[in-house]
C-alpha cells in the first residue's frame, strides 16, 4: 500500500493553530518560538484539571511551594499538649509539638514530553476542538502517572528507565517509600494471613485493626479521617467467594456496591489505581501531598519535520510528601497462609 501523502499546507495550519491555542490557554501571547513559562494563575488551573482526572488526587493536597527544597508545608502534631505543673516547685515548660525530626521535602525535575504525528493532526482537522482533545488526553495520563509514582516510586534517577520500571518506580520517591525509610516502625513486611503454624493474623480485618492500633501514634489512631487503601489482589481474595455465590445480576450489583463501601478492620477502604496489589496503607487522604515548585512549569513546542511530528516538552519540579508520618501504617507483601504453613498467594 503506498504511503499516504500528507496535506502539508493543512498540517502547517493545524500545527500553528495548536501552538497558538496552547499558548493562549497558558496565558502567553502567541509567538513563533513556542517556548514559555506557564503563568501562575494558569498553572493552578492546570493542577486543578489534573486532579479532576483521578478521583484520589482530588482528596490529597496539591500545594505550590516557592523553594526547590525546604520544610514541609503541613503542620504535624507530634504529641499531646495538655499537662499540669506545680509552679511552687518549678516553671511551666512549653513543648514544640509541631516540630518533626524529618520534615524536609525536595522537588525533583519531572518531564512530561509527548509528540503528535502529522498524520494524526491531519486526521483530526475535522474536529474544531482538537487542541482540547489532545490536551485532555495528556492531562489524564499525567494524573495516572502521578498515582503510579506516589504508590510505587522508590528513587529519583538521573536518567529514568521506563522499560525496567513500568510503574515509574525511578521517577520520584513516593509516599509508601517515605513511610518505609523515614518511619520504619510503621511498616510491616511479609505479613501472613490465614490459619496454621506461622500465620500472623486470621484474616485481613484483624491485620488492619492491629496495624491501626499498634503502628499509628496514639494521638492519631482514632482520627475519624483514617482510611485503609487496599491492593486489588487482597480485595479479590476477600470477596471472590461471596461474589461467586450470587449469580443473579441484581444480587451481584448489590454485593459489589456493598463491597465498595465496606469497612475492613473498622476502617472505610479505598481502592486506588496502581496501588500495590498485596499491600495495605492506613492514613488520611489529606495527609498525603504533591508539592510542585511555583514557576517551574515550562513548556516548549517544536514542529519537527525530521520526524514528521509536533513535539511538546513539559517540565515541572515536584515532590511526593507525607505530612505526618506518625499518622501512617503500611503492610506490604501480604501473604495467604494455609493450614500446613505454606504460602499459596
Amino acid at each position: 500500500m503506498p504511503k499516504k501523502i500528507l496535506n502539508t499546507a493543512s498540517v502547517a495550519m493545524m500545527v500553528q493553530a495548536y501552538k497558538t491555542r496552547v499558548m493562549e490557554l497558558n496565558g502567553v501571547t502567541p509567538d513563533v518560538g513556542g517556548s514559555f513559562a506557564v503563568d501562575p494563575s494558569i498553572e493552578q488551573k492546570l493542577e486543578d484539571k489534573i486532579r479532576e482526572n483521578a478521583d484520589f488526587l482530588g482528596e490529597i493536597n496539591v500545594v505550590g511551594v516557592r523553594d526547590l527544597e525546604g520544610d514541609k508545608v503541613g503542620l504535624d502534631v507530634t504529641g499531646t499538649i495538655a499537662k499540669r505543673t506545680d509552679t511552687d516547685v518549678g516553671d511551666r515548660q512549653t513543648a514544640d509539638n509541631l516540630a518533626l525530626a524529618d520534615s524536609r521535602y525536595r522537588c525533583e525535575k519531572t518531564e512530561f514530553d509527548t509528540h503528535i504525528k502529522w498524520s494524526t493532526l491531519d486526521a483530526w482537522r475535522k474536529f474544531a476542538d482538537f487542541q482540547q482533545r489532545i490536551t485532555g488526553g495528556v492531562t489524564r495520563q499525567i494524573a495516572r502517572d502521578r498515582l503510579m509514582i506516589g504508590f510505587n516510586g522508590t528513587s529519583a534517577a538521573a536518567v529514568t528507565d521506563p522499560v525496567a520500571n513500568p510503574l515509574l518506580q525511578d521517577v520520584n520517591i513516593g509516599w509508601l517509600k517515605h513511610v518505609e525509610t523515614r518511619r520504619p516502625a510503621a511498616h510491616l513486611n511479609a505479613i501472613k494471613i490465614g490459619i496454621g503454624t506461622g500465620a500472623d493474623f486470621k484474616n485481613i480485618d484483624q491485620a488492619v485493626y492491629a496495624a491501626r492500633h499498634e503502628l499509628i501514634s496514639p494521638w492519631n489512631r482514632n482520627d475519624t479521617s483514617l482510611n485503609s487503601i487496599m491492593g486489588s489482589g487482597l480485595m479479590v481474595d476477600k470477596n471472590i467467594a461471596a461474589i461467586g455465590d450470587n449469580e443473579a445480576p441484581t444480587e451481584r450489583a448489590a454485593l459489589q456496591t456493598l463491597i465498595a463501601n465496606q469497612l475492613i478492620g473498622t476502617l472505610r477502604t479505598k481502592y486506588v489505581p496502581f496501588f500495590p496489589e498485596r499491600s495495605v496503607f492506613i492514613t488520611s487522604p489529606d495527609n498525603l501531598a504533591i508539592y510542585y515548585q511555583e514557576g517551574s512549569r515550562r513548556r516548549h513546542i517544536i514542529d519537527n519535520p525530521k520526524r514528521d511530528r509536533l513535539e511538546d516538552y513539559q517540565t515541572l519540579n515536584e515532590s511526593y510528601v507525607v505530612e505526618d508520618l506518625d499518622k501512617c501504617a503500611l503492610l506490604t507483601n501480604v501473604l495467604l497462609w494455609d493450614e500446613v504453613g505454606a504460602v499459596w498467594a
